[in-house]
């Protein structure tokens, strides 16, 4: 039987009773889709799933994205985010998966750069290290009920510039090429989100570099204080990968970041799919 336990106040569930390896039952699907608007992040411990059941599981929220070129897995539904090459070994620090690692680790949303933004991702643990390497997710709909009546106002009428390149070469200069950047040009995005029925939430991460109509200065240093604020512990759950977990979460209501692992000693493999806005 399926059992949804929420973990913590803010965000966050358990969701238990499910195989995904299996045809996911109407009921089912209705029940998680509810769930995943409700607690902003679900974990399915304990599933064996390869690419295939991935994807079919990750279809019952809508169609998924297809991979940006220069990322592993491009022009299909599934990225790989891994420490692992082709041949299996591990590759140096300077590759440039590992490089696309290190940009993960700072506080962001899957696909803010693009014209429509994601509205999920699903994460599944294929190899995991021995210490490190969580993913930890920011609740942006507890951030935002949380902040002064006065500045809440003020931010709904605001939208920022989010910039893929910008974003990536503060990581390396080289991470993004000049086509990948004519690919992926900077959007507008408003800073709140306000479709989720359970609240609204900021919007910001990696990506925002500016606030529409402002300066750099201004910009930057209204950004980076929201995220600041919204990383507080007390809006954020740290979550500690076991084998075969599978991870769901909105990204219209949370930020996320992976945190180090011993990258050149330790393997790490997983395997994300996303689902188009």
């Amino acid at each position: 039987m399926l059992t949804i336990e929420a973990k913590a106040p803010v965000l966050g569930a358990t969701v238990t009773g499910i195989d995904l390896r299996r045809p996911v039952p109407q009921a089912a699907a209705e029940a998680l889709r509810a769930a995943i608007a409700r607690h902003s992040v679900l974990h399915l411990p304990g599933q064996a799933v390869d690419d295939a059941a991935q994807v079919a599981f990750s279809e019952l929220f809508g169609p998924l994205e297809t991979t940006r070129a220069g990322a592993d897995g491009a022009g299909s539904k599934l990225i790989v985010l891994s420490n692992v090459g082709p041949d299996g070994g591990i590759v140096p620090p300077t590759d440039r998966q590992v490089l696309n690692n290190r940009a993960n680790q700072s506080w962001h949303h899957d696909s803010s750069f693009k014209p429509v933004p994601a509205r999920l991702s699903i994460l599944s643990a294929r190899e995991i290290p021995s210490a490190g390497g969580n993913t930890e997710f920011a609740s942006m709909r507890a951030a935002f009920a949380a902040l002064e009546p006065a500045e809440l106002a003020r931010l709904r009428g605001l939208s920022a510039q989010h910039d893929f390149a910008w974003s990536r070469r503060r990581v390396d200069p080289a991470l993004v090429t000049e086509a990948e950047a004519a690919a992926n040009p900077p959007v507008r995005q408003p800073v709140v989100r306000a479709e989720n029925p359970h609240g609204a939430a900021l919007y910001l991460g990696a990506h925002a570099r500016i606030i529409e109509g402002w300066d750099e200065a201004e910009s930057r240093a209204l950004i980076e204080r929201l995220v600041g604020f919204a990383t507080q512990a007390r809006f954020v759950y740290s979550h500690r990968w076991s084998p075969g977990d599978v991870l769901v979460w909105d990204n219209r209501a949370v930020m996320h970041r992976a945190t180090p692992f011993a990258a050149t000693g330790e393997r790490r493999r997983m395997v994300r799919t996303t689902v188009a806005g």
